[in-house]
């Protein structure tokens, strides 16, 4: 029976994000902070903590999601915030092993759940080890038993036995969760990463090599000015074009500023940074996640999570663009007093027809870790 009750409670997650989801829609309240950029983002990461976990927004998204908590771990460490991410890292991973699988998300009662819709996310267990190892969590005995069985799994579902890299033409979840890819250069990046962890964690049921990964990114995907989309799609999407230098999978000042170039020159970083795309028409999209129900969601809509990755990496190359992005960032947050997920093309909150972009991200505490 146990499966059983682990599928019924994988749905009732599904649905109830829905219902939050809808409900922020039409009834949500949006808290608004006093003070500057700093100010704002100190006050939003303390009430993000809930006892056991930290909830990734203000907002409707009230839970854990794996993918968010890994993007900030390194950052609530160098906050001082240590002592909470151990105590999440634990929680999560009680409920991973209770369920048997690791997760996108789990909801407020300890359910995991995969989302959106219950999509498999092929970087889930990436992030969870990535937050293992910048955090230096010490694994159990039991823990370790339990992410090689993972790391076992991973692989069978998503990568090619002989060769180690993503099977072509299969559809999980990632981090640009409204665009179905094939072989996205996010994906490969996260694979990489989870291979480097692993190796550093000393989780030996991972066969292949972070550099087989790297190679793969330099002689298939780099095009000259930004990495690819996806195996067989050259246009840009930001997370592709960043994660490989945001995760330090490739180090490379003169690639880095060829893709800033390519920003700057399509205006990604206007009014405020950044947008995923130039246009969603190169992209096959999920069928409720673009218009008209969604329109620009994941397309030119502007993500405050890539506008901090983007500022991390103009920082980390000392590019002469950084004091004004930080400044245009800043001046966002000022305006509307919380952290937006996401604002239109023109830099106004995003409404649709079952959706509002969330206020009080936890991804503000990268901000201060600039």
């Amino acid at each position: 029976m146990e499966p059983f009750f682990r599928v019924i409670g994988r749905i009732l997650g599904n649905l109830h994000a829905f219902a939050l989801q809808v409900y922020g829609r039409y009834f949500g309240k949006m808290e608004r902070f006093d003070g500057d950029a700093q100010q704002i983002c100190k006050q939003i990461v303390d009430q993000l903590w809930d006892k056991n976990y930290y909830r990734t927004s203000l907002g409707h998204y009230d839970y854990f999601w794996t993918r968010d908590f890994g993007t900030a771990c390194a950052a609530l460490v160098h906050a001082g915030h240590t002592a909470n991410v151990h105590h999440n890292i634990r929680w999560a991973l009680t409920r991973f092993r209770r369920s048997g699988a690791v997760t996108t998300s789990i909801d407020s009662v300890g359910v995991a759940f995969d989302a959106p819709a219950g999509h498999k996310a092929i970087d889930s267990l990436p992030w969870l080890l990535h937050s293992i190892w910048v955090s230096h969590y010490e694994l159990n005995a039991a823990e370790r038993d339990f992410l090689n069985r993972q790391l076992r799994r991973f692989s069978r579902q998503f990568l090619d036995k002989k060769t180690g890299y993503i099977k072509p033409h299969i559809h999980f979840a990632e981090m640009r969760d409204g665009v179905l890819y094939d072989r996205s250069a996010y994906a490969v990046t996260m694979v990489a990463r989870m291979a480097r962890c692993a190796e550093k964690l000393g989780l030996d049921a991972f066969l292949y090599s972070p550099r087989m990964y790297h190679d793969l990114l330099l002689e298939h995907y780099w095009n000259g000015r930004y990495f690819n989309a996806a195996y067989n799609n050259t246009a840009y999407s930001s997370e592709c074009a960043l994660f490989p230098f945001y995760l330090g999978i490739i180090d490379d000042k003169d690639m880095a500023e060829k893709t800033f170039q390519y920003i700057d020159d399509h205006k990604l970083n206007s009014p405020y940074p950044l947008k995923y795309a130039v246009s969603g028409k190169p992209f096959k999209h999920r069928m409720t996640m673009q218009a008209p129900i969604m329109p620009d969601y994941q397309d030119r809509a502007i993500w405050s999570w890539h506008g901090v990755f983007y500022l991390r990496l103009l920082k980390h190359y000392n590019d002469h663009r950084y004091p004004e992005m930080h400044a245009r960032f800043s001046r966002m947050i000022e305006r509307y007093g919380t952290w937006p997920e996401m604002l239109t093309p023109e830099g106004n909150w995003y409404y649709a027809i079952f959706y509002r972009g969330d206020p009080g991200m936890l991804w503000c505490v990268l901000y201060l870790d600039l």
